[in-house]
């Protein structure tokens, strides 16, 4: 971009009414001027970060909380240089271009994009809902720095000096003439932090909290078992305590262009008392909680392999049904994610997936795999299987003799 003052002030005039649109209605972008509001606007730049980062196969990304009401985000990919078109950037299109100019059309899709907040806006909509923001970009031995004041870039991005490393600093101040409220809850940040380095191996996140009178807290997230690791962990939220085998496995299928991530433990069985099944599924990182048809998939697979199984093993005769899924599920703990090159939702909380080549594709797998893990652990699959199905079995004879 030209650095003379004519050139740079039309550039500004350009996204004026983009800027007076998103701070006029801020709840059609971000959902909320309450407390979810500015949580959205982290979520958008966390996405950029994880995305330059994932875009070199790992990284780290760095999330600070100030005293005075600002976030910081910082990463260290390769850098996001200012300008358009310059190898190495996102789709060819420079910070400055991302800062100030509304994205149009659909949001980006790819097996390699992470989908960090509900609905991906842009970092047009950060800049333009912030009373400030700062653009620091260290590349090439270069650092650069732009600094915007609600969403009108101040001056031309400046070269600042010499920068060991590279990486992009987004800082920004979401602005109190806009929310109700500019508080960010550590709590939420850290729960998401923590997903995506479960969902995405090779990820470091971390978070930091100076706002406390009391000092600084900081969390740091890394799994290098990827959905392996958030099982365990979430096995471990039971308190149950019992320890049990992990089963995992990483599949590519192009009949769903993408790729599947499937891990789950039957883990803490106690005689006569139930547990609560603990399934998870997740679509390019955005948790589906309404479910979709990886999740359905999954479900396909277990039930068949165990029904198989237990048939094998004598602990359902012939006339006997095929378990319930709420037997199967018992003191289940499992997570599915997929990621996809075009992925799907139905519903405006995109929370259910709708990709329906998926289903096929998962129960597949999840057959495969766990039958072949069952193969080779025949005394573990059969505690598992009489766990699941003997006692139920015998609760549906004697059903059967009360009528």
């Amino acid at each position: 971009m030209s650095g003379d003052g004519t050139g740079y002030e039309a550039a500004r005039i350009e996204v004026l009414e983009g800027l007076e649109a998103v701070r006029k209605r801020p709840g059609m972008y971000i959902g909320s001027t309450g407390e979810r509001g500015p949580q959205h606007m982290v979520f958008e730049a966390v996405g950029q970060a994880v995305n330059t980062v994932l875009a070199t196969g790992a990284g780290s990304v760095d999330v600070t909380l100030t005293p005075d009401g600002g976030v910081r985000v910082a990463d260290d990919g390769p850098g996001v240089p200012f300008e358009d078109g310059i190898a190495g950037d996102i789709d060819g299109q420079g910070l400055e271009a991302l800062l100030t100019v509304h994205p149009f059309g659909p949001e980006p899709s790819g097996r390699h994009i992470v989908s960090v907040a509900p609905v991906s806006v842009g970092l047009f909509v950060v800049n333009a809902l912030s009373s400030r923001l700062t653009a620091e970009v260290r590349r090439e031995g270069t650092q650069r720095f732009q600094e915007y004041a609600r969403g009108v870039a101040l001056a031309p991005p400046t070269t600042v000096g010499p920068a060991t490393g590279n990486g992009t600093i987004i800082a920004f101040w979401p602005d109190i003439e806009i929310f109700e409220t500019t508080r960010i809850s550590f709590a939420v940040l850290a729960e998401r932090l923590r997903q995506l380095a479960f969902l995405n191996r090779g990820l470091e996140t971390s978070l930091t909290d100076e706002r406390p009178a009391g000092g600084p807290r900081s969390v740091r997230f890394q799994f290098p078992e990827g959905v392996r690791d958030f099982v365990s962990a979430l096995d471990a939220e039971t308190g149950v305590g019992v320890l049990a085998d992990v089963i995992g496995f990483e599949r590519e299928d192009p009949r769903m262009a993408g790729t599947m991530e499937v891990a789950l433990l039957w883990g803490g069985f106690r005689w006569g008392s139930l547990r609560e099944e603990r399934v998870r599924g997740f679509a390019n990182s955005r948790a589906t909680r309404e479910g979709g048809p990886h999740v359905d998939g999954f479900r396909d697979g277990i039930a068949a392999v165990v029904t198989a199984y237990a048939r094998k093993l004598g602990l359902l005769m012939a006339t006997d049904p095929d378990p319930r899924a709420d037997q199967i599920g018992e003191g289940l703990t499992a997570v599915v994610s997929v990621k996809l090159d075009q992925v799907e939702f139905r519903g405006a909380t995109r929370e259910l997936l709708a990709n329906t080549e998926v289903r096929a594709c998962v129960g597949e797998a999840v057959q495969e795999h766990l039958g072949t893990w069952f193969e080779e652990h025949p005394d573990r699959a059969a505690r598992i299987i009489e766990e699941l199905v003997r006692d139920r079995s015998q609760d549906y004879h004697h059903d059967c003799r009360q009528n």
